[in-house]
């Protein structure tokens, strides 16, 4: 891998979305405070998943993470199919950069940003409820991780996406559904036996209770098979993105 190449590439993917912040930084912070509290005003003195955390501490590390995923998916995502309408990613084909060096660059400035939004909510809603750090080594591994395959899953709807309503309709019809329904507002014990069972199906339900069990050191599962179950995960998406940037699908002619 060429890693000169790779890191320039990175460092202009991360210059992409920092010099656009306010949009891809700040407004994601405010969306998740605006959750919290009509969530947490609601809630509060009706819902109690584990014993002594309230509701609004329990919807904090959710909030994060829904925030890390998010925002991992639509760097990776946005940056490919602006560089494809726009015509600029033709100077990309030209470079000699090898398919990992696309991989590393595009996910590693997906998991930063990722990362600093994720920071970014849990900075401004840590006012409105108690930290917990209880194992804290969950909390970074499942937020890198995480990040790590929403930018890949993003770096793919960007190979295969032509125009920007394929990009959103991918975000729209698979990642919301998949993040809402992973238990960010509810513990899935909760749920009827079939919901449970679909939510047990779901990756992104992994994801969110490893990084919860960071907090708390209450999770509705393993936190090692939540590991098991995201590590998996993340490396099938992973090699389905490097084929498609070996071959060059729907970027080379």
């Amino acid at each position: 891998m060429n890693l000169a190449g790779a890191r320039t590439l990175f460092y202009k993917e991360i210059l992409r979305f920092w010099k656009v912040s306010v949009q891809t930084v700040a407004a994601p912070v405010l969306t998740a405070v605006l959750y919290l509290l009509i969530f947490g005003h609601v809630l509060e003195d009706r819902v109690q998943v584990f014993p002594g955390v309230g509701y609004t501490s329990f919807l904090v590390p959710g909030l994060v993470m829904m925030s890390v995923l998010q925002n991992a998916y639509a760097n990776s995502s946005s940056s490919l199919i602006q560089s494809k309408v726009t015509g600029n990613l033709v100077f990309l084909l030209v470079t000699p950069l090898s398919h990992w060096a696309w991989f590393a660059a595009y996910v590693g400035a997906s998991v930063v940003r990722g990362l600093v939004v994720g920071a970014g909510v849990f900075a401004v809603t840590v006012w409105f409820a108690p930290a917990h750090f209880v194992e804290p080594w969950w909390i970074i591994i499942f937020a890198v991780l995480g990040a790590g395959m929403l930018g890949t899953l993003g770096l793919i709807a960007g190979l295969w996406a032509e125009k920007f309503d394929q990009t959103a309709a991918f975000q729209n019809f698979l990642i919301m559904p998949m993040t809402f329904l992973s238990g960010v507002f509810y513990s899935v014990h909760s749920l009827p036996i079939f919901w449970q069972a679909l939510s047990h199906a779901n990756p992104f339900f992994y994801m969110i209770d490893g990084f919860r069990r960071g907090f708390f050191g209450a999770s509705d599962v393993s936190p090692w098979l939540s590991l098991a179950v995201v590590g998996a995960s993340f490396g099938l998406v992973s090699a389905v993105a490097l084929r498609l940037l070996a071959t060059g699908y729907k970027i080379r002619t």
